[in-house]
């Protein structure tokens, strides 16, 4: 009897000793596979950004009057979203106000392959990895002050993220133009925004803001 009973007393605790490791496992597998829902740092996170710019107000043809530029609202937007500086490029000799007077004039340093004066250079360009360069389309090409500038500027192992606005022609060839004035840097993919769209319906430009931004990691 004394026999059967402490066989008894081994086969509990046996048991007992089995449960418990079971629920540690159990406890273990469990915690393993809680998922880290941390977001994942973007491409943002570790570099200082730059939005340069060039924008005109003045008379807008199919729009009006602006007294805000359309690349200079899809600038600040990029820069508010990315916590960002700005420089804003600007013509010594600024352009007309009027809208025939300066696309003809835009036509005739396009033609002349000119390299127009601007007003102040950005001081501090080399502390930044990444900018954004935002300009208008103007005879499906940069404005030619932008050219000046972007030759100007030593922008050797940084990365260039073009932006422009435009009545028709996207980016038109201005990607191009942009790796050729900066060959040592890297130049991503570009975002055309409708100049009717910044000043009218900025709702819509800000998606596509968005969607690109994202697109491109920051």
């Amino acid at each position: 009897m004394k026999k059967i009973f402490l066989l008894m007393l081994m086969i509990l605790t046996l048991s007992g000793c089995g449960n418990s490791a079971q629920d540690k496992t159990t406890a273990e597998t469990a915690k393993a596979q809680v998922v880290d829902k941390t977001p994942a740092p973007t491409a943002a996170a570790d570099k200082k950004i730059l939005v340069v710019y060039f924008s005109r107000t003045g008379e807008e043809y199919g729009v009006g009057r602006i007294t805000k530029g359309n690349t200079a609202i899809v600038a600040d937007y990029i820069a508010q979203k990315l916590n960002a500086n700005t420089f804003e490029v600007k013509a010594a000799t600024p352009y007309p106000d009027e809208y025939e007077a300066c696309t003809e004039l835009a036509k005739q340093e396009l033609e002349s392959n000119a390299r127009p004066a601007f007003a102040a250079n950005v001081g501090n360009l080399a502390q930044y990895d990444t900018i954004f360069v935002g300009y208008p389309i103007w005879w499906g090409a940069l404005p030619r002050v932008m050219m000046t500038f972007l030759e100007a500027n030593d922008f050797s192992g940084k990365t260039i993220i073009p932006f422009c606005t435009h009545g028709g022609s996207g980016l038109a060839g201005t990607e191009r133009e942009i790796k050729e004035a900066c060959p040592n840097a890297n130049v991503l993919q570009g975002l055309a925004i409708s100049g009717r769209a910044a000043q009218n319906d900025f709702t819509a430009a800000q998606k596509d803001v968005d969607t690109w931004i994202k697109d491109l990691g920051y």
